[in-house]
């Protein structure tokens, strides 16, 4: 299950662990205009956890996500 909000300078989607137990804590990821941040609070230590990608690292996963296992370089788009 997952839920999309608006803010004034982000997207929040938050991703919840809905599946069989054990369950895993809420992934809360902020798309703003410049980086992706995904952060996920760790219960063990009180804490949460943040993860800032750019641009270029979001698309880079994304491209990783459909690729066989190897090394790639995606070419850069230039206008």
């Amino acid at each position: 299950m997952f839920s999309i909000e608006h803010e004034f300078d982000a997207t929040v989607v938050t991703l919840v662990d809905d599946g069989a137990a054990p369950l895993q804590e809420d992934v809360i990821v902020n798309a703003f205009e410049e980086c992706v941040t995904v952060e996920q609070y760790d219960p063990r230590n009180d804490t949460t956890h943040k993860i800032t990608l750019s641009m270029a690292q979001l698309r880079d996963l994304g491209a990783a996500l459909n690729l066989p296992e190897g090394v790639y370089s995606l070419a850069q788009n230039n206008p």
